[in-house]
């Protein structure tokens, strides 16, 4: 979008939040870059000119307005509606990769060669993975300094920079402060703006989105299909157990009007990026609604359900492998009866954590846990036992990788091939661990409910047929097909 300058300059003038994230202006006047919503006067159009990424605009010896702080818009939609080389490596660089592998790394997860990577990130983003990968650690670093009392060198480790002088370089090329100042500046907010307290070692962060956005189904689906001991919903908010690169964590969400709020307590702070990115990729939060909205009022049976809650996310997951398992532990049962089988895996083989402050007691266990496991030990048929250990010694031994960079179309046809998947389990894994915004899913009982009662077919490929107008957005049609229905999963608990 960065290239049509017309359509750029109206969003700036009208500060168009829809916006923030796509593109970022950069004002050549005072070397500035800024989102389109920035509240200051926009500057003249001769003055602007306008990047893909935060990155490239760094890159391009800008900083980052103290105003509007671009660096914590929503990310671009783009890394998660498509499944090409550039959206994967976008969404592993989010994920740390970069990092923890470098950009080999990254180039070998992705299949390919590290010039390729490099050549193509920087053709369509304006920045190469080492400069994006960067501006996500400075990002981080920001958050350390202003939410902890953390000693500056603590923060420039856990923040990911190799050296104090790199982290005090970078903070200031970018943020045009020096770390400290970074801090008395927000220290002085904090005075202003009292925050509530919180327990030692937990960061309070703000996760933005684009408005709007319908909380009761996204955080309902959540809760109702909790895992017992990894999940659960207390005093407002939503709480998981977390696995992470370098240790575990403990999450809470929060929905509010015009952000989620999110508290971290995290057993490694190098773990800050890749959990706030996981967060926001679960909750949906970069997905771009009024397009999505647009497209599907088109068809006018959904045009009242979304005009009834606009904004509906699709709820997806932090961690592609378990929600695998989890969907094989739900074929054909109830939504409790498979919490309880979850529930008992979790007791079994789940890695014990402590939460002082509720109820959580265990990180969902791995693959590798639960490939050692005796199958005469799952309550369930033998032919969904087949399943199950198949499923998990594929993932175990790495024959079957999910992640966000699978490729979907490769992913969906290996998972296909395993015994016990059908097209409903292959769907919904593709919608909810893959993040495939045209995932459908036809045969689902709820959806085929929904359907008869709209008036729309209700055979799987008579709905398919219909569907056909939906896409690219058939995920986000489920989940306003789902929301007619009165089952749990649609409304936030009291």
């Amino acid at each position: 979008m960065h290239t049509d300058t017309e359509r750029c300059v109206r969003a700036v003038r009208s500060k168009d939040a829809r916006f923030d994230g796509w593109f970022f202006t950069a004002v050549l006047t005072t070397r500035i870059y800024c989102r389109p919503s920035c509240p200051v006067v926009p500057p003249k159009p001769e003055n602007m000119t306008f990047y893909p990424s935060a990155a490239a605009c760094q890159s391009a010896g800008f900083r980052a307005c103290k105003r509007c702080r671009p660096d914590t818009s929503p990310g671009s939609p783009e890394w998660n509606q498509r499944a090409d080389l550039v959206a994967r490596a976008m969404r592993l660089i989010a994920d740390g990769v970069v990092d923890r592998e470098g950009v080999p790394g990254l180039a070998a997860r992705l299949g390919y060669s590290t010039r390729q990577t490099e050549r193509q990130l920087l053709a369509e983003l304006g920045a190469g993975p080492l400069a994006l990968a960067r501006a996500q650690r400075a990002q981080t670093a920001r958050v350390l300094i202003e939410t902890t009392p953390l000693p500056m060198a603590d923060v420039a480790f856990a923040s990911g920079f190799a050296s104090i002088r790199t982290f005090n370089d970078t903070v200031r090329e970018v943020f045009a402060l020096t770390p400290s100042d970074l801090r008395t500046r927000a220290t002085r907010t904090a005075k202003s703006h009292p925050a509530a307290p919180t327990t030692p070692g937990t960061l309070t962060l703000r996760l933005p989105f684009r408005a709007p956005l319908a909380p009761d189904n996204l955080f309902g689906h959540l809760v109702a299909t909790a895992t017992p001991g990894v999940e659960e919903w207390r005093a407002g908010a939503y709480r998981r157990t977390l696995r992470l690169p370098y240790g575990h964590g403990i999450v809470a969400l929060t929905p509010r009007p015009d952000h989620i709020a999110c508290r971290l307590t995290l057993s490694d702070l190098r773990d800050l990026t890749v959990a706030t990115s996981r967060c926001r990729r679960m909750l949906d939060l970069d997905a771009d609604p009024v397009a999505i909205d647009e497209q599907l009022s088109a068809d006018p049976v959904l045009a009242p359900l979304v005009d009834k809650a606009p904004g509906r996310r699709v709820p997806r997951t932090v961690d592609e492998e378990e929600f695998a398992v989890r969907a094989v532990l739900g074929q054909q049962v109830s939504t409790a009866a498979a919490r309880t089988h979850a529930g008992r895996l979790v007791t079994a083989h789940g890695e014990p954590v402590d939460d002082p402050e509720g109820g959580l007691t265990h990180l969902f266990p791995t693959a590798r846990a639960l490939a050692g496991l005796d199958p005469e030990s799952l309550a369930m048929p033998r032919t969904r036992r087949t399943t199950f250990t198949t499923l998990v010694s594929q993932l175990a031994d790495g024959s079957l990788h999910l992640g966000p960079d699978s490729d979907w179309v490769e992913t969906r046809a290996r998972l296909l091939a395993l015994p016990g998947f059908g097209p409903w389990t292959v769907d919904v894994i593709a919608m909810r661990a893959l993040g495939d915004p045209d995932a459908f899913l036809p045969t689902d009982l709820g959806v085929r409910q929904a359907a008869r009662e709209l008036g729309l077919p209700s055979t799987p490929a008579a709905l398919t047929g219909r569907a056909a107008g939906w896409r690219p957005w058939r995920a986000y049609a489920v989940q306003y097909l789902w929301a007619t229905g009165s089952h749990p999963i649609n409304f936030l608990p009291e």
